[in-house]
């Protein structure tokens, strides 16, 4: 049976960041995922989670400074530095919180960027991060990012994505396949599903177009939850979507999965 996670960064905001975490286990998740939980002390996170029996299922880098629109360090030349930083800070939550799953953002191309130096640059620190953590036990994801969400991101296409993995050759540097961003980039979703399943290590999911419930829209996500179970998928699925209203009352479609509206 698959297991869901749900995105503490876009689900339960009903509730304050801190509280999210009894939100969820009371709704029967018993794991979680957000974008970034350095406003908080690390501490303070994993005492949640094990008050509430809660796994964590992955969480990002930091991204550089958000606030400028960065999305992320790894394919910025001159940034290597702030990257190799970024790692570390990463790490040492990880091993907090005991997460076994870090999303490493490859970042935005600005106006002008040499695309070429951008590729060699994020070869470069994914082969540093993988040294890194190559006795760790984490696994590091790479997620194609569509351009209507965020315009410019480098890492667009899960055809990118592979070839970075294939390049770089680490074993525990695989794909996060979110298919909300797939459905709106590249569709096709059940055979990019299957050819890509033996890379994958973490899933996302949100109703297509508007990233709402993923019982919404235009595609059959329970069915596609289904392939995964059938394909033999061991991973957590991450709720990464928009309540319409609240938390609970979209969460009717989860019943099968034992979570309680």
């Amino acid at each position: 049976m698959v297991r869901l996670a749900a995105n503490l960064s876009m689900m339960f905001t009903e509730w304050d960041f801190m509280d999210r975490f009894q939100a969820a286990a009371e709704a029967g998740f018993q794991a979680v995922e957000f974008l970034f939980p350095y406003d908080y002390p690390a501490g303070d996170i994993a005492a949640a989670l094990q008050r509430n029996g809660l796994t964590q299922a992955l969480f990002n880098l930091p991204p550089g400074d958000a606030s400028k629109g960065e999305r992320g360090l790894a394919a910025l030349p001159g940034r290597e530095s702030e990257f190799a930083a970024a790692l570390d800070k990463a790490m040492d939550y990880a091993k907090t919180l005991e997460c076994r799953t870090l999303h490493i953002m490859s970042g935005m191309i600005a106006p002008g960027a040499d695309v070429k130096a951008m590729q060699r640059t994020f070869l470069a620190n994914l082969k540093l991060a993988c040294d890194r953590t190559a006795k760790s036990g984490i696994t590091l994801v790479l997620e194609p990012i569509n351009h209507r969400d965020i315009p410019g991101y480098f890492t667009n296409t899960t055809d990118q994505v592979e070839r970075i993995i294939a390049e770089v050759g680490a074993p525990h540097l695989r794909l996060q396949l979110d298919l909300y961003h797939l459905q709106v980039t590249e569709g096709d979703l059940q055979k990019r599903m299957e050819r890509l399943f033996p890379i994958t290590a973490h899933v996302q999911i949100a109703g297509n177009p508007d990233r709402n419930e993923p019982d919404i829209g235009e595609v059959n996500h329970l069915y596609l939850l289904d392939v995964l179970d059938r394909l033999g998928y061991d991973g957590y699925v991450g709720l990464e979507y928009k309540p319409r209203t609240t938390t609970g009352a979209g969460l009717g479609w989860a019943a099968k999965y034992g979570i309680r509206a």
